[in-house]
């Protein structure tokens, strides 16, 4: 027997400014809540549609102890480490694990027309996990593959 959840509690996400001057909306990290409220997800992010929006990008920066995954739904994002280039697509999805600390850069670029679309969720790693190897791992989606 499966349990229904009811929904606690809901908020309209807030735009901000973040990395070299991206506009985007968070949906989570921002109202206050306790850390028992939202348990491990430290913020939620929707990634802008307007190329002047998110061209700036978010050049170098450090992180650690948590786990970003990005999901791109229109668009690429070119995500670089010392030891990695990626590029994430439509459909695409993109695991950074920082563990006990990564500098890295991702780069938004969108279609032809200047469309991007996507999201990114920071979750926060276990204390068991915070000191673990960086880590990047991608999952592409097959082009014979449909989104929806």
């Amino acid at each position: 027997m499966s349990q229904i959840r009811r929904v606690v509690r809901s908020w309209k996400s807030v735009p901000t400014i973040e990395g070299a001057g991206v506009h985007l909306k968070r949906a989570l990290g921002f109202q206050g809540l306790s850390p028992e409220s939202i348990r491990s997800f430290c913020s939620m992010t929707f990634i802008p549609t307007v190329r002047q929006k998110y061209l700036p990008g978010f050049p170098w920066h450090p992180h650690r102890g948590i786990e970003t995954i990005t999901y791109v739904l229109e668009g690429k994002v070119a995500h670089v480490t010392a030891w990695e280039l990626g590029i994430i697509g439509i459909g695409d999805v993109q695991w950074m694990t920082a563990g006990s600390g990564i500098i890295h850069q991702e780069m938004p670029e969108g279609e032809t027309d200047g469309r991007l679309w996507g999201l990114q969720l920071w979750t926060n790693l276990p204390s068991s996990h915070k000191m673990m190897s960086p880590r990047y791992r991608e999952l592409k989606l097959k082009t014979s593959q449909k989104l929806f």
